[in-house]
């Protein structure tokens, strides 16, 4: 809201919920907007766990709840930007762990392990349907706050981690990125992650060096951390090449 109201544009927050279609229609009827910008959805806390015990919750929010707005956006004649998830791939033959190949838009999700991802598959099959849809993949967001529900103020409670490089999002640098194709009325699908990986160890090794020296973790493998969790996680990396060529100014998640 920030950063469009800066650009000189009206941003109003929709006072409805996603999948009250009535309530949406009369605030589009009312406001008239050019653009309708969706960041609503749910992972659970403490973190998407929940979501495999809270099923029609998550399907509501994740599922329902996009596609209505998807629909009321066409019906309208809206451009419609939906802020989802990349975490529906896992590292596998083709995009081998250390490779630098990272998925791209085109290559079909092959991760559904949790309720939360195959939600996520689900609805990216459906709403790229709609010709006015720009899906956004976004993952494992990092914010300059750390807050509990960004990547570092999540993983800091942790005493136990996984040591995997991963495709993740500065908020700093994907906002702005939002906004342009957004207002470039670009659609389809588009990997909205930095360019490159970058791995627990290392973001906590930052973390201790910047922020806190005397933080203690531990390094763990997966098949210890499956142990204690009711789903399994996506780990991937994303190809940004997309992005970058209507975004370039996204830097390296290491850089970032």
């Amino acid at each position: 809201v920030e950063l469009l109201e800066k650009k000189g544009h009206t941003a109003i927050a929709a006072q409805s919920r996603l999948e009250n279609r009535e309530s949406i229609i009369k605030e589009v009827v009312i406001h008239k907007p050019d653009f309708i910008i969706n960041a609503a959805g749910i992972t659970g806390r403490p973190n998407v766990d929940w979501c495999e015990t809270h099923k029609d919750a998550t399907m509501r929010a994740n599922l329902w709840g996009p596609l209505n707005l998807a629909s009321i956006s066409d019906e309208y004649g809206i451009h419609f930007t939906n802020i989802s998830t990349g975490c529906i791939y896992r590292y596998d033959n083709n995009h081998p762990i250390y490779s630098g190949i990272g998925f791209t838009e085109e290559d079909p999700p092959n991760f559904t392990g949790s309720f939360y991802s195959k939600c996520k598959v689900r609805l990216e099959e459906f709403i790229t349907e709609y010709p006015n849809v720009l899906n956004l993949r976004l993952r494992m967001p990092i914010s300059d706050t750390l807050t509990e529900r960004a990547f570092i103020g999540k993983v800091v409670k942790y005493k136990r981690l996984m040591n995997i490089p991963n495709s993740m999002a500065v908020i700093d640098d994907e906002l702005p990125a939002i906004l342009a194709l957004t207002l470039k009325k670009c659609t389809g699908i588009y990997n909205l992650v930095n360019p490159g990986t970058i791995s627990h160890d290392e973001i906590m090794s930052l973390y201790k060096e910047y922020i806190d020296p005397d933080h203690i973790y531990e390094l763990v493998s997966e098949e210890e951390i499956m142990q204690v969790l009711k789903a399994p996680r996506s780990n991937c990396e994303l190809d940004t090449s997309k992005l970058l060529n209507e975004y370039p100014e996204i830097p390296h998640i290491k850089k970032s």
